[in-house]
């Protein structure tokens, strides 16, 4: 190795940049509180990012912050996976040991795949959440690294990251929420152009606000002035300022090598181009050290001391003196580590490499790629692969660079960088018909494919197909995120398929493509389906015929519920233990027993998941465990039985968080709030939708979260926010998404928002859309609140002068409803009863035995939710018909203190309005008043009688213009009244202002009911 070199910075000085460093070390004093901090370093290449990043890393040292630095590396289109991570972890690794194996233990096999030092790389598992998966791992392990200290992670020259990177980085900046972190990335403002890969991540970045951008910009004549005083250790000549400031345009690199030209006499490139001034310096070089200086700019970023020492061509003390030589002329350095060299700043490399004649290039690749054959120990082993798949392709040679390229998709996958297998994969498949054939035909399957299922071939006298590739790319595409890639790559590998006539892989390729359709919102993925499933038809039994079956009855359970599925999946379970297909069984018996719960068969459909629950956890088949842990959830909660359901939903969090699976813990999340909602356990039942839509990853289990914060908005009276939560779940969902579980609760909270602002005709609207849509089997759940919900709407209406027309035919639409809904569970036979008493009061015929039928029916449910609204109801009926005066209070008591813990607005003003107009006491130690004509319960609301009569008039439907003619006063005088109106009300507009007025019938005669006769 090159023993010491006197090496000087051709700029010792640090000029200017002084607001950006004070950016920079604000940030290290915020993070160093527990405030992690995220900053992205941009400006054109030479304008002086290393360098300011250099005086900031010397300042957090020296307030004792661990530094750790990682560059991306630019070895071609693939880009070494997680590499400035790696490299900066690796850092991390030698500086703290035990500190990081303890933030790592127990997710050491996993973190590997960014830090191989951990341990070894397990092949598996791989599917949507892998990345999503190591990503969190990641950023917890950063996490807990500087929970105790300050750690500084700079990841350079952004520009050259691999997918992987870009979107690691993106994830950490949009999680990181505790840890004394600071985390800044740098890169080339020039190089992003529009169609530039990291141009997205900045933009989505800019909206962040917890992330800081510095754009450094190029010096001002006075700092040029200052920088070559401080290079040249003299005042310079203002003429040689003028000329330096004019020829750099201020761009500080460019000022260093026109400096450097001056002192060693090279005036050459102040006339010739900037390309010129760059390689000036590198041609007044020894020739052996040209020649090391060209292998090393085709090398890639740094390059291994043994590495380049196999390929130079030179004795080892002729090296170390072409070494010498070029890092005395401030061309190369050495690495921090010791271990290779790199040049000063990449510029220069860029300009040698390109100066490389075509022939030149593809010799030196060859050197590189033969040397690595020669001796697997002369680069790091995680490197290994993909270097030497880029010095082949870049050697020109296809019949080595195939073989090494699909190696190197292989690795990639083990690190779950699944965008860089794509593009390796891609490459693969440019290449194949360069290769000479028997190359081709040497290429085994087994070696370098593991998504297409095993076709009962021979592996090892089985050639690779091109097929095969399109395969791997497929899913590579769809698990790193790219479905638009995944679709156009099966469109190609079908049409391929209409030449080979290979109908089981035509069959494999359209079940992916349903998958994808569905997904991009271009359909609900049927035509697919059933293509695949003519495919399969009459062909010998197969993994891919099973997962046909599986799939087609898993779309049937969800898209279009019906008795035909039950036999389907109940085939494809018996189809796939016939063929051994283990995985593929217990998928289609998690379909099986969510059916047979639906078709009136719940205690089999439970007992057969809790089976098919224990033996995936048994074979560590944790994706399957919480699909079990999901579809029990969901049908204890459609049974009734919401406390089973959340013990369960708890356990499954549980198990799924420790393997990261995001998206499953999303879904349980949701239906844990579900279940929490129904038990009257509100804030929990926040709490597990919030962390739903933080956790999850795909839109649909982020739809139901959304969906699950509206309904408590809603139950609370918060309109705005139940509207907003409902926009965001129509959002999410998309207008593709046709599954009844998620359609009708939409419908639900429509409805309930329409009646809430006393829009009755949307109400209606809603019902009828949702009607026509209809209730298939085992969506009872669904549809009796819905119901429910629009009977409650009429019945509140009646009396308003827009309800009544069409009032009989809404009603009839809901009983016809009504009796075509099962009632499997005592839960929906309650719901039934309640739908039935409110379709009486929406008609003025309710009475208090109806309510009383409803309140017993109700109260064994642990539903305190709806408990309280039927004791409301019940309440108030025996009021109406002059019944027991205590037991109404006493029911008016319990329902108030329900609501008031629930945070239920609306419900607590309507009992509370409903007490006093009764003179009934809300606390049990409040003496009851005799009876005696109630309060105005207008006055009771805070409003003057003018704000009275104007109320009156908008709950009657008059506009502000009708209202001015029939009180004499001014619309400009209405419209005021209006607005204060709607401010003491505390609603949002007229509509909403009537609906209240009605519900709490203000303007009615008081009744019997309220103004008791004496005696009872």
């Amino acid at each position: 190795m090159l023993g010491d070199v006197e090496t000087r910075s051709v700029s010792p000085v640090f000029v200017g940049r002084a607001d950006e460093l004070a950016v920079l070390t604000d940030a290290l004093s915020r993070a160093a509180a527990g405030e992690p901090q995220a900053m992205l370093v941009g400006g054109e290449a030479g304008v002086g990012k290393t360098r300011l990043t250099e005086e900031f890393l010397c300042e957090a040292e020296r307030r004792g912050a661990v530094v750790a630095v990682g560059g991306c590396v630019e070895i071609g289109a693939e880009g070494l996976p997680f590499a400035p991570f790696s490299t900066a972890l690796r850092t991390l690794h030698r500086l703290l040991p035990g500190e990081l194996a303890a933030a790592a233990a127990g997710q050491e096999d996993e973190l590997a795949r960014i830090l191989p030092e951990l341990g070894e790389t397990p092949r598996g598992p791989h599917d949507e959440e892998s990345t999503a998966r190591l990503f969190e791992l990641t950023a917890r392990m950063l996490e807990r690294l500087a929970a105790d200290r300050t750690v500084v992670l700079v990841l350079e020259d952004l520009h050259w990251a691999d997918t992987s990177t870009r979107h690691l980085l993106s994830y950490l900046f949009r999680t990181l929420a505790s840890g004394r972190l600071v985390v800044v990335a740098t890169y080339r403002a020039d190089d992003v152009h529009r169609r530039h890969p990291l141009r997205p991540l900045l933009a989505e970045l800019d909206r962040l606000r917890t992330v800081q951008r510095i754009e450094l910009p190029r010096f001002n004549r006075t700092e040029v002035r200052r920088q070559l005083a401080g290079i040249l250790a003299s005042q310079p000549d203002e003429a040689f300022v003028d000329s330096v400031f004019d020829r750099s345009d201020g761009n500080a690199f460019f000022v260093e090598e026109l400096a450097a030209c001056q002192r060693s006499g090279c005036h050459a490139g102040l006339t010739e181009s900037l390309r010129d001034l760059l390689l000036v310096r590198v041609e007044v070089l020894p020739e052996a050290a040209q020649r090391v200086v060209r292998m090393v700019a085709e090398g890639g970023s740094t390059v291994e001391y043994p590495l380049l020492r196999a390929v130079a061509g030179l004795g080892e003390d002729e090296l170390i003196e072409a070494l010498r030589a070029a890092v005395g002329a401030n061309i190369l350095l050495a690495t921090p580590d010791g271990d290779g060299y790199r040049f000063r700043h990449s510029l220069v490399r860029e300009a040698v490499s390109d100066d490389l004649l075509p022939g030149e290039r593809a010799r030196v690749n060859r050197r590189y790629a033969e040397a690595m054959e020669a001796d697997d120990w002369l680069i790091r082993a995680e490197e290994r692969v993909i270097r030497l798949a880029n010095y082949w392709y870049c050697a020109n040679d296809a019949a080595k660079a195939l073989p090494a390229v699909l190696a190197a998709s292989v690795a990639a996958r083990r690190r779950h960088a699944y965008s860089e297998q794509l593009n390796l994969l891609e490459r693969a498949l440019d290449l194949w018909e360069s290769a000479p054939q028997e190359i081709r035909e040497a290429l085994r399957p087994v070696d370098y494919t593991d998504v297409y299922p095993p076709c009962g071939c021979d592996p090892a006298t089985t050639p690779l197909k091109r097929l095969d590739l399109l395969a791997e790319a497929t899913v590579a595409a769809r698990f790193g995120g790219e479905r638009e890639r995944a679709l156009k790559l099966t469109k190609t590998a079908l049409r391929l398929l209409d030449e080979d006539q290979d109908p089981l892989r035509a069959a494999w390729f359209w079940t992916e493509r349903s998958r994808l359709v569905s997904s991009l919102a271009r359909g609900d993925g049927w035509e697919e389906l059933a293509k695949a499933q003519e495919l399969v038809k009459g062909l010998p039994p197969s993994q891919v015929h099973a997962e046909v079956l599986v799939r087609a009855a898993g779309w049937g359970m969800l898209h279009s519920p019906g008795p035909g599925n039950l036999e389907a999946a109940e085939r494809a379970a018996a189809y796939a233990r016939m063929l051994g297909a283990e995985e593929i069984e217990l998928n289609a018996r998690i379909t099986v027993g969510s059916l047979l719960t639906d078709a009136g068969d719940p205690e089999r459909g439970l007992a057969e998941m809790l089976v098919v629950r224990e033996r995936a956890a048994e074979l560590g088949l944790v994706m399957l465990a919480g699909r079990a842990h999901i579809n029990l959830t969901s049908q204890l909660e459609s049974m009734g039985r919401s406390r089973e359901a959340v013990e369960l939903a708890e356990q499954g969090v549980e198990l799924v968080k420790k393997s990261r699976l995001l998206d499953t813990e999303a879904w349980l999340s949701g239906n844990m709030a579900e279940s929490l909602y129904s038990l009257g356990r509100w804030e929990e039942a926040a709490e597990a939708a919030r962390r739903g839509l933080r956790v999850g990853q795909s839109a649909a289990p982020r739809g139901s979260a959304s969906a699950r914060l509206s309904y408590l908005a809603l139950a609370r009276g918060e309109l705005a926010e139940a509207s907003a939560r409902l926009t965001a779940a129509h959002a999410h969902f998309g207008t593709h998404d046709s599954q009844p579980q998620h359609r009708i609760p939409l419908y639900r909270l429509a409805v309930g928002i329409a009646a809430g602002e006393g829009r009755i005709a949307d109400v209606r609207a809603e019902i009828s859309d949702a009607v026509a849509y209809g209730f298939p089997l085992g969506h009872h759940r669904y549809a009796w609140p819905l119901l429910l919900a629009a009977a409650s709407a009429e019945a509140d209406a009646r009396g308003l002068p827009v309800a009544d027309a069409g009032r009989e035919a809404a009603l009839d639409v809901l009983s016809a409803a009504a009796r075509a809904l099962a009632t499997p569970a005592p839960v929906w036979a309650a719901h039934a009863d309640f739908l039935r008493a409110e379709l009486l009061r929406a008609e003025g015929r309710d009475t208090a035995a109806d309510w009383a039928g409803v309140e017993r029916a109700v109260r064994p449910l642990e539903r305190p939710y709806l408990l309280a609204r039927a004791r409301h109801r019940l309440a108030e009926a025996l009021l109406a018909s002059g019944g027991d005066r205590e037991s109404a209070a006493a029911l008016l008591r319990e329902a108030y203190a329900t609501a008031d813990r629930l945070g239920s607005r609306r419900l607590r003003e309507d009992l509370a309005l409903l007490a006093q107009r009764a003179r009934l006491p809300l606390t049990g130690d409040e003496p009851a008043a005799p009876p005696a004509p109630a309060p105005d319960p207008v006055e009771s609301l805070g409003l003057t009688s003018r704000e009275r009569d104007v109320l009156g008039l908008v709950a009657a439907g008059k506009s502000n213009r009708q209202i001015a003619e029939e009180l004499f006063i001014s619309p400009k005088t209405a419209s005021v009244h209006v607005s204060n109106i709607l401010a003491k009300l505390g609603v949002a507009g007229r509509g909403e202002a009537a609906a209240l007025a009605h519900r709490l019938r203000l303007f009615e005669p008081l009744t019997p009911a309220v103004t008791a006769p004496p005696g009872v």
